[in-house]
């Protein structure tokens, strides 16, 4: 008899399983995928929040789930993002024409092997926080989720520097 749970590959999240139609993009149960539609879904709803975190969420969600069918040209972008708000201090809604322009100035991207602990935040945690914890959520699980793509700080800062300069 199989089990009543699924574990996400990616972040390891455990939830009863579902029939959530998933299309395997990330490397990401549709049980995990369905949470971070959600998460996406209410930040999508509120403005303010979706300025102050949206870039954070996705960049996390898609590093955590970084390995099977995820190519690496996604999984270097969104570690971009991570570095250029958490280590160059932009603010997240400046990040994506930063991204847009990676995007179009890289011609190979790099493999970087993915941390063998993801951490443990996932976007259930933010899920679950409730509106007035959702952006510091999102803020911890960035920071966590980055740092544990520490080998790899270096490698990316120097992506985004040949992309961007300064």
């Amino acid at each position: 008899m199989p089990s009543p749970d699924t574990t996400c590959p990616g972040c390891g999240l455990r939830m009863p399983r579902g029939s959530t139609a998933y299309d395997g993009y990330f490397h990401a149960s549709p049980e995990c995928w369905s949470v971070f539609t959600e998460v996406i879904g209410a930040e999508f709803g509120n403005a303010p929040l979706f300025g102050l975190v949206h870039q954070l969420t996705v960049d996390s969600y898609a590093v955590q789930h970084a390995g099977g069918p995820h190519p690496d040209k996604s999984v270097d972008v969104h570690l971009v993002g991570l570095h250029l708000v958490l280590a160059r201090g932009l603010r997240p809604v400046d990040v994506a024409p930063h991204l847009q322009r990676l995007a179009s100035a890289t011609r190979e991207w790099p493999h970087f092997e993915p941390p063998a602990v993801r951490g443990t935040l996932t976007v259930a945690d933010v899920a679950l926080a409730g509106p007035e914890a959702h952006a510091p959520v999102v803020r911890r699980w960035a920071d966590e989720t980055w740092q544990r793509w520490c080998a790899h700080h270096a490698a990316v800062a120097e992506l985004a520097q040949r992309a961007f300069g300064g």
